[in-house]
């Protein structure tokens, strides 16, 4: 025989751990292609047949959690690193255990994007972007590191080579025309290139909005093009109210960047990279040459 004082305290216990779920953050890892699905489907306990289904069941459970108050990340999910991960763990992956497992290793130290109420459709492309990023500048810090201590006088060159770079990236940020700015860096490394993006926007006082991350690959990867003297160039396109946009750029040379003219920049952006043919140029743009950096500071080494 339940009495009230037994019912209030289930209702108060349900109503406390249903409080508590909305502080839990939780991690999807999300399979966001047909050939990552398709691999999946070799476990039996991977009960989903059809790519397009789990998409759309995903999204109807990214809702459900947010109209609960719940924060939910996405990541991806590789089945290659999956299968690697169990074995190394000694898991059977033929379990939803060990993939939620797998999971909370993503959370904790792989690629997420916070669930904002975006479609998938959007959230998908923005979550391959960000791990490709994350993977470029993974991938240009080892290189870094791999450079080791300079023969002659001991200094670190990966070390040098980033404060070198982040000097050099502050002068073009500071020397740039007020407004938006949009930064591309490429880098020819085997064996593939490198490139990396950073925003830099105004705001109402006039400082430059950085995103902390964005800039710390930019800069590691424009370290790795000087200090390896590979080909590569830094461009900048300024957009800012009542003027043309304006575009410019520069060469990487060891140490330092070097100025493109007006009309290596127009030959840049308006010749087809695979064909060789040439692509009218917006209308409203200037392609010109990028202000003066200033003096080169004296430099300890040359490395």
């Amino acid at each position: 025989m339940h009495t009230q004082g037994d019912t209030m305290t289930y209702t108060d216990h349900r109503t406390m751990r249903r409080v508590l779920r909305r502080e839990i953050a939780g991690t999807i890892g999300l399979l966001t292609d047909e050939h990552d699905f398709r691999a999946m489907r070799r476990y039996r306990s991977f009960t989903f047949d059809d790519h397009t289904t789990y998409l759309q069941q995903i999204e109807v459970l990214l809702k459900s959690r947010a109209a609960d108050g719940g924060h939910t990340a996405l990541a991806l999910f590789d089945p290659a690193e999956y299968a690697e991960f169990c074995a190394d763990s000694g898991l059977e992956p033929d379990t939803p255990a060990s993939r939620a497992r797998f999971t909370a290793a993503l959370a904790a130290t792989g690629t997420t994007l916070p669930y904002d109420g975006r479609p998938l459709t959007q959230l998908v492309p923005a979550l391959v972007d960000e791990a490709v990023r994350r993977a470029t500048w993974e991938y240009a810090a080892t290189l870094l590191a791999r450079l080791g201590p300079c023969e002659s006088c001991g200094e670190d060159l990966g070390r040098a080579a980033f404060a070198r770079a982040a000097e050099v990236l502050a002068r073009v940020l500071d020397t740039a025309p007020p407004g938006n700015r949009h930064l591309v860096c490429s880098v020819s490394t085997a064996p593939e290139d490198l490139v990396a993006v950073l925003h830099a926007d105004d705001d109402d006082t006039g400082a430059t909005r950085l995103d902390e991350a964005e800039a710390l690959e930019f800069a590691t990867v424009l370290a790795l093009g000087m200090a390896t003297r590979s080909p590569g160039g830094l461009v900048m396109r300024t957009t800012a109210p009542g003027t043309p946009d304006r575009i410019y750029g520069w060469r990487l040379r060891e140490h330092t960047l070097e100025p493109l003219t007006a009309g290596e920049v127009f030959d840049a952006y308006c010749t087809d990279v695979d064909s060789g043919d040439l692509i009218a140029p917006e209308s409203g743009v200037d392609y010109g040459t990028p202000p003066d950096l200033g003096e080169d500071p004296p430099a300890r080494h040359r490395h």
